[in-house]
């Protein structure tokens, strides 16, 4: 099955923040950052169901070497991506 992955308002907002704060600490990491999270949506994307269910029937994929998580939902052929969280945040803003 071939599967669509979307980002949520929130997802996007996530991504862009935390990657200008990364490329604010050093010159290069936002962009690094943003590759790391495009692989690990490449992944989701292949093999949605690797990942596991953590909330009802949404799944966590931690993200290598960056403190993120990144939350989706499979619903038939598409993929829904609501959060790419900061784990060092405050967990009851999770969704």
């Amino acid at each position: 099955m071939i599967y669509q992955i979307s980002l949520s308002p929130n997802a996007e907002a996530d991504l862009l923040e935390a990657t200008f704060w990364y490329e604010s600490q050093q010159i290069g990491l936002g962009e690094k950052f943003v590759q790391k999270v495009e692989s690990y949506f490449f992944r989701i994307q292949n093999n949605p169901l690797h990942f596991p269910l953590k909330k009802g029937t949404l799944r966590e994929a931690y993200v290598q070497k960056f403190p993120y998580v990144i939350i989706y939902q499979v619903i038939g052929s598409n993929i829904i991506v609501f959060a790419v969280f900061d784990t060092h945040q405050n967990p009851e803003r999770k969704p």
